[in-house]
């Protein structure tokens, strides 16, 4: 079973998306900022992140960076998650490590196709 971390500060979009994923058959994690992230993406090492760029605490962008930078976290997925639909922030994301983007409000069968096929490309260590 793949397992994702949901990195999402608003209650209401973490719950639709939570339960949608289950649904899916997706483990599910939670963490509501880019640190909790972090220690949670570390201990958890899920298959992707969806991560919420507008977090408290620690941001998604420097969430992204530190992840990327890290041995044990670097070649995990992260799909950034923004309620920006310019074309920068896509931009921005790519360049702080994300692979991919998708906005807000959250298109599930398009995020579930991006959740997919990044999955697909991801080694199997079974």
């Amino acid at each position: 079973m793949s397992k994702i971390l949901l990195v999402e500060d608003n209650e209401m979009n973490r719950d639709m998306l939570s339960r949608r994923l289950l649904k899916k058959g997706y483990h599910v994690s939670i963490a509501v900022d880019g640190a909790e992230a972090i220690a949670m993406a570390r201990s958890h090492l899920p298959d992707v992140i969806l991560m919420d760029m507008g977090l408290p605490v620690l941001n998604g962008w420097d969430a992204t960076r530190q992840l990327k930078s890290m041995p044990e976290t670097k070649n995990i997925g992260i799909i950034a998650l923004s309620a920006h639909a310019l074309s920068d922030d896509r931009e921005k994301a790519l360049a702080a490590g994300c692979d991919d983007f998708d906005t807000k409000p959250i298109d599930f069968p398009r995020l579930l196709g991006k959740i997919e096929s990044m999955l697909a490309r991801k080694p199997h260590h079974d």
